[in-house]
C-alpha cells in the first residue's frame, strides 16, 4: 500500500472520532506552591449519550530538576486544552477583594461607597444587631462571596478570607497561573459541591462532612463516588476512583471540574439580585 493511500485510510478511521460531539470540563485543586499536592481533572460530556465521563486525572503534580516548575507544569497541562475547554475551574479565590483592587483615593471603608464596601458593611450591621460580640469586616482581606455563603445558607460554609494567611499564597499562586491563558475560569468550592450533590444522591451528612479528615475520609470519599457513579451514571476509571479516594486534592479537582459541568447545565446556584455586579461568584449546585 502506498504512503499516500495509507494516509487516506488513517484519515478515514479516525473521522467518526472526530465527529463525536463532547464538552470539556478542567477542574484544578491547587497546593502550596512549594508542595507536590495539586492536582487537574479533566471531565468531559457526552451530550449525545448524557454521559459524563473523568478522561483524564494529573496527581501531584511537583517542580522537577532545572527549570521546571510545578508552576509550569500545571499551566502546561491546562494550556493543551486551550480552545477546546467550556470552563477552568479553580478551588482558590480568583478574585482579590475589593480595596485591593481599588484605585481610588480611600476615604476609609467606614464611610466608602463603594457598591461592594457598602454590601459588606450593611451585611455586618445586619449580623451584628442577632449576634455578639459584634463583629467587623476587613474588605483588603475578604470579599462579599465569603461573608454570603457563611451566612445564607442551609449551613454556614465558612470559608478562609482570599487574603488571609491560609488562602493568601494559594490566591497569588492562581493569579500567576491564570494570567496567562486566555480562557474562562470559575470559582468553586468543593465542599460546597460535595454537600449539594451529596444531599441530592442520599448520601448521608457525615461522609460529606468528613471527606477531608485523615480519619474516614477515603471511605466517605469512597461512598460519594460510588454513589455518583451509579446514581448519575457519572463513568470513572477504577484507576482513577482508586487515586481520588486515596488523595483528597485529586478528589477535589474532579468536583471541581464537575462543578463547572454542572454550571454549564445551567443546575448551580445565581448570584442573588442584591449581590454587587462587579464581585465574584463561587459556582454550586442548586439545593433542588
Amino acid at each position: 500500500m502506498s504512503k499516500g493511500r495509507l494516509q487516506s485510510t488513517q484519515r478515514k478511521t479516525r473521522r467518526p472520532q472526530e465527529l463525536i460531539k463532547f464538552s470539556r470540563f478542567v477542574g484544578v485543586s491547587l497546593s502550596g506552591g512549594k508542595s507536590d499536592k495539586a492536582c487537574v481533572a479533566v471531565v468531559e460530556y457526552y451530550p449525545e449519550h448524557k454521559k459524563v465521563f473523568l478522561a483524564r486525572l494529573f496527581e501531584k503534580i511537583k517542580s522537577e530538576p532545572g527549570d521546571v516548575s510545578a508552576d509550569l507544569k500545571i499551566h502546561q497541562i491546562i494550556s493543551q486544552y486551550e480552545g477546546e475547554t467550556e470552563s477552568v475551574a479553580f478551588d482558590v479565590p480568583l478574585q482579590l477583594p475589593k480595596c485591593m483592587r481599588c484605585k481610588l483615593k480611600c476615604p476609609g471603608y467606614e464611610v466608602c461607597d463603594e457598591e461592594e464596601i457598602k454590601w459588606l458593611r450593611n451585611h455586618y450591621e445586619k449580623l451584628n444587631l442577632k449576634k455578639r460580640p459584634k463583629k467587623v469586616f476587613t474588605p483588603y482581606t475578604q470579599r462579599c462571596v465569603e461573608t454570603y455563603l457563611a451566612q445564607e445558607l442551609e449551613e454556614p460554609f465558612e470559608l478562609h478570607h482570599a487574603l488571609g494567611s491560609n488562602l493568601a499564597p494559594l490566591t497569588a499562586r492562581a493569579h500567576f497561573i491564570t494570567r496567562r491563558l486566555k480562557m474562562k475560569f470559575i470559582e468553586v468550592l468543593p465542599k460546597l459541591s460535595i454537600w449539594r450533590l451529596g444531599l441530592q444522591l442520599k448520601v448521608s451528612k457525615s461522609h460529606l462532612r468528613f471527606h477531608r479528615h485523615a480519619v474516614g475520609g477515603d471511605e466517605s470519599r469512597r461512598v460519594f463516588l460510588q454513589a455518583l457513579s451509579e446514581k448519575l451514571g457519572v463513568f470513572i476509571y477504577q484507576q482513577d476512583m482508586k487515586s481520588m479516594i486515596e488523595n483528597n486534592h485529586a478528589f477535589e479537582a474532579f468536583i471541581s471540574a464537575l462543578t463547572g459541568y454542572l454550571s454549564q447545565q445551567k443546575v448551580t446556584e445565581k448570584r442573588p439580585n442584591d449581590f454587587p455586579k462587579s464581585e465574584s461568584w463561587i459556582e454550586f449546585p442548586k439545593a433542588d
